[in-house]
């Protein structure tokens, strides 16, 4: 997120001399991404970041693929996904490809044995039930129903949640997750155009800082590889940092819907992008106010991209038959369009309350075996006339 933030303490110039105070130093850590030439913060460790006591287990969690090549139209029900004690295993990914990982979970413990860093992928975390604290080495974020967190590659965290009944749709995107270009100025100020601006954005507080040694384990994420690294210090040691590059998170609730008086198309709901695929948030709207205007959007052909959307709550006016927590993909090179009847429905009606999140992939996404266990089998079919 390309805004300034700090916490804690740091000496006045960078790369200087940073003394505790009782003696010693202060080690230094640039955190960046793209080499140095994406955004990057400055982390002050009570300890160096690099005490490696020991690699242990490593663990193979590459998707396993059902189909690489698939023209169907599906429809998962993710909440057929089975409650898991542990957040990393209850983590499902059903449509992937070599850019981003698309996937549900249903942790029901938080995690408070170990740390976990994604050393390949940004982590886009959408809360659908639940709500807890996000806590990383660059501070705390609470989060609640409806918000992402937006975990940059790298970052060492934990989650702690209130409850045991948590639903999470999540993306991992092997490119930095980013605010849309066209949101943005050459300063990287959000313009009058966009739907959200920087004052709804959650930004982390409460940097914790424990001066600890000891055995701490941090789960790695490499290559579709879980490393079990032990470390000799605890791993949020930072006493201060700055910059540009932190977890941060925005509420679904508080994007601002663009309308007009006719039908307005899928990218005015864009509120991230990455490499090849960008994600859009469906919020409850007034509808289109021309006079003859139809509500309901147009058949039209992915030919370019294939069309995730995680359904989250309200009635989703150009579906039918669809449900909390269901996912449809509409793959690229078949048409698509409202459900028999919605076009219909639609006409006349001034609003809508649907919830829902949408990623389009510019590369198209293979299913993984997880996905076909919750497929309906029978969505494709959903378009003819009874």
């Amino acid at each position: 997120m390309p805004v300034y933030h700090a916490l804690g303490k740091r000496p006045a110039k960078r790369h200087t001399i940073f003394e505790k105070p009782n003696g010693g130093f202060y080690y230094e850590q640039l955190f960046g991404t793209e080499g140095f030439h994406g955004m990057a913060s400055l982390l002050y460790h009570a300890h160096r970041p690099t005490e490696v006591k020991a690699v242990n287990e490593v663990i193979d969690v590459a998707p396993k693929i059902a189909f690489q090549k698939s023209l169907f139209m599906r429809k998962l029900i993710g909440f057929d996904i089975a409650p898991v004690d542990d957040f990393l295993n209850s983590r499902t990914p059903l449509l992937v490809n070599h850019d981003v990982h698309i996937g549900v979970a249903a942790p029901r413990k938080s995690m408070v044995e170990y740390f976990y860093k994604n050393a390949s992928a940004d982590e886009l975390l959408f809360i659908h039930k639940g709500s807890g604290k996000l806590r990383t080495l660059l501070g705390t974020i609470e989060f609640k129903y409806g918000d992402y967190l937006v975990i940059p590659r790298g970052m060492i965290y934990q989650i702690h949640f209130d409850s045991t009944d948590n639903r999470l749709f999540y993306v991992e995107s092997f490119s930095p997750i980013v605010t849309p270009k066209r949101y943005r100025n050459e300063f990287g100020q959000m313009l009058e155009h966009s739907p959200y601006c920087e004052r709804d954005i959650i930004l982390p507080v409460d940097l914790e800082t424990h001066d600890e040694r000891g055995d701490f384990l941090i789960k790695i994420k490499k290559q579709h590889n879980l490393y079990h690294y032990t470390y000799a210090t605890h791993p949020f040691d930072v006493v201060g940092w700055d910059g540009y590059n932190y977890p941060w998170g925005f509420s679904i609730h508080n994007f601002e819907p663009i309308t007009g008086r006719l039908h307005q198309p899928p990218p005015v709901h864009q509120t991230f992008e990455g490499h090849n695929f960008v994600v859009c948030s469906f919020c409850p709207r007034l509808y289109d106010y021309h006079p003859r205007s139809i509500p309901a959007p147009y058949n039209h052909s992915n030919i370019d991209s294939d069309e995730v959307i995680y359904y989250v709550d309200g009635d989703f006016m150009s579906r039918n038959d669809i449900a909390q927590g269901q996912l449809t993909l509409h793959p690229g090179g078949i048409p698509h369009g409202p459900h028999p009847g919605a076009m219909e429905r639609s006409i006349g009606k001034t609003k809508t309350d649907e919830l829902a999140v949408m990623v389009d992939t510019f590369q198209p996404l293979m299913v993984t075996e997880a996905a076909m266990k919750i497929d309906d089998g029978k969505y494709f079919k959903s378009w003819l006339e009874h």
